[in-house]
């Protein structure tokens, strides 16, 4: 074994979840009689690679069946692959059991893996303008740590927390997640966040979207129009309109009453959408001013999106009048 070597020439090695990696270790001749082993790891917790017997399904040698070059391919290589490998001769001892005769000086084998498309989730319940919602934007999986994440609303640039990296499942990849605090605006029912995410692996960036409508709710401004306006002619039919104005998500449930009763009301109205993307209706309700309904008060009530009623009223007047006879 006198002027034996064994060359494991690469420090580092680099490849990207998926391809192949080569591992490079070649030796001169007349070494011991024993075999050669591929290791990854050293010490208790290390992990047979490859060995000349037995089967290892990913693993080939570069070079089959010299006895110099024990240079091998390993494919489809994953974040999990992470680590250092060795190239080892083992020389056989008394006993039966192979003993370290010489062991390369390791290669540090790192697998580049791309984030995951980022995944955007705003809140678990809407807000009105004027108030904050929070949105979070996660990818995971890649590989190195280093990574950058941009947001944007409707294409200019926001600013958000620092994201924030943690180590995945596998103790080889890591995940981000970065959340964004905003002010809701009304007009926010068109507006767009995108969360874009930077890394190595990337030739462009990798974005997720989240449309704020998701987020957002707008209530109604309601108004009661009588026509004709008050006081009417008895027995004259008396028009009450309820408008029903800038609102967003379109849900919303309008009834009528009469003096706290609830009235039946043929013109159910659907909403409209304006071209700023909220939505309006109108809901009518005719009534006959005949004497007994003097004073008597229409509430248009409106229920959105789940939320407490809002009401407005108006009072039907009729006009004083004289019967012919009475002069």
């Amino acid at each position: 074994g006198q002027g034996f070597e064994l060359r494991q020439p690469e420090e580092k090695a680099s490849v990207k979840a998926g391809e192949t990696l080569t591992l490079t270790c070649t030796m001169s001749q007349g070494g011991p009689a024993g075999p050669v082993k591929w290791l990854k790891g050293w010490g208790s917790g290390n992990k047979i690679v490859y060995d000349q017997k037995g089967s290892f399904p990913r693993v080939t040698r570069a070079v089959s069946e010299s006895d110099t070059d024990f240079s091998i391919h390993i494919t489809d290589m994953q974040p999990e692959d992470t680590g250092t490998y060795y190239c080892v001769k083992f020389r056989k001892a008394v006993g039966g059991v192979d003993e370290v005769f010489q062991r390369g000086k390791g290669t540090e084998v790192s697998v580049y893996a791309k984030p995951t498309p980022p995944v955007v989730s705003g809140p678990g319940r809407r807000a009105g303008p004027g108030q904050p919602v929070s949105v979070t934007c996660t990818a995971g999986g890649f590989f190195p740590e280093n990574i950058g994440v941009k947001w944007l609303k409707d294409e200019a640039p926001i600013s958000a927390q620092q994201p924030q990296i943690t180590l995945g499942r596998t103790k080889s990849s890591y995940n981000v997640s970065s959340t964004v605090t905003m002010t809701l605006q009304e007009d926010d029912v068109r507006s767009q966040l995108v969360c874009e995410v930077q890394h190595p692996t990337l030739t462009a960036p990798l974005r997720g979207t989240y449309p704020l409508s998701k987020a957002l709710r707008v209530p109604p401004r309601v108004r009661v129009v009588a026509d004709p306006p008050s006081p009417v002619e008895a027995n004259k039919i008396e028009n009450f309109t309820c408008h029903v104005e800038g609102f967003y998500p379109e849900n919303v449930v309008v009834t009528w009453l009469e003096n706290g009763m609830e009235m039946k009301v043929e013109d159910i109205s659907q909403p409209m959408q304006t071209p700023q993307g909220l939505f309006a209706l109108r809901s009518l309700v005719e009534v006959k001013a005949t004497e007994e309904k003097n004073g008597s008060v229409f509430t248009c009530r409106v229920v959105h999106d789940g939320q407490d009623p809002i009401s407005e009223m108006a009072a039907l007047r009729i006009a004083a009048w004289s019967s012919p006879g009475n002069t």
